[in-house]
């Protein structure tokens, strides 16, 4: 699915706002679920002062509609197929700073923040949360702030988070893999084979096992299943994506290491 942009009703209400003398603020809806991009594309739409400018259902769609939409701020889900919230919002950051990114999750997760914060992103939103707060976090980043979810003071120290995000000193693991080497994990866990990594991202099959080679020695892994489960673990993949990509998977040897 592609980029879906606004609609009809969205010009009259960016006419309108723009007849008062207010400039909407623009939005991006990035999710793998079509009915919580619905859902969000409905409430947001309901408030005159935002515009939501387009939808879209993966991080890879995501970095191609900022480049092309150019919106303020971008409501990002975390773990998305083919290229996940954390990394899609690290591309857009280096191509567009101007961009803000609200990161989106179901749940309250101390690493999922630090790795979001460290990502780029301006703010932290549980799914739950009512209308009001989502339209509070997107006015706060856009005036160049950060928002987190009142539902994270209740689960940790936010503070120490933030102290720890800012920290370059102890960043290993995922914080120590290129950007490239982020994409081919994701790939790897998500059950492409060597080949089919290099038709998804337009490299050559010897550089993708070259990325390989880096990733598990940098992640001190052992072969593809302890790949896996880190990936699981930071919440760069859902645990179902892996095992629908493991039951697709004829051609895997003994030791784990991916055929082709």
């Amino acid at each position: 699915m592609g980029l879906r942009t606004a609609n009809t009703a969205n010009t009259v209400t960016t006419n309108q706002a723009q007849g008062r003398g207010q400039h909407p603020i623009r939005i991006l809806l990035v999710d793998d679920h079509a009915v919580i991009r619905q859902a969000l594309r409905m409430l947001l739409e309901s408030q005159p002062e935002l515009e939501v400018v387009g939808d879209v259902e993966n991080g890879r769609e995501a970095v191609q509609a900022v480049e092309k939409l150019n919106p303020d701020v971008v409501l990002m889900d975390v773990v998305m197929p083919g290229l996940n919230g954390l990394e899609a919002t690290r591309q857009i950051r280096r191509s567009s700073p101007g961009t803000r990114v609200v990161m989106l999750s179901g749940f309250v997760d101390e690493d999922q923040l630090l790795d979001s914060i460290r990502s780029g992103a301006s703010g932290y939103i549980i799914k739950k949360s009512d209308v009001s707060e989502l339209v509070l976090a997107i006015q706060t980043v856009q005036r160049g702030n950060s928002y987190f979810s009142s539902a994270l003071s209740e689960g940790f120290d936010l503070a120490e988070v933030l102290y720890q995000a800012k920290r370059t000193d102890q960043r290993s693991g995922v914080d120590a893999l290129t950007s490239r080497e982020r994409e081919v994990l994701q790939l790897i866990a998500e059950g492409y084979t060597n080949q089919g990594i290099a038709n998804e991202l337009y490299i050559s099959v010897k550089t993708v096992e070259a990325h390989k080679a880096h990733i598990m020695a940098k992640l001190h892994a052992r072969n593809r299943t302890d790949l896996i489960r880190y990936a699981i673990r930071k919440g760069i993949v859902r645990l179902e994506s892996v095992e629908e990509a493991e039951r697709m998977l004829v051609n895997m040897g003994d030791d784990g290491v991916l055929a082709g």
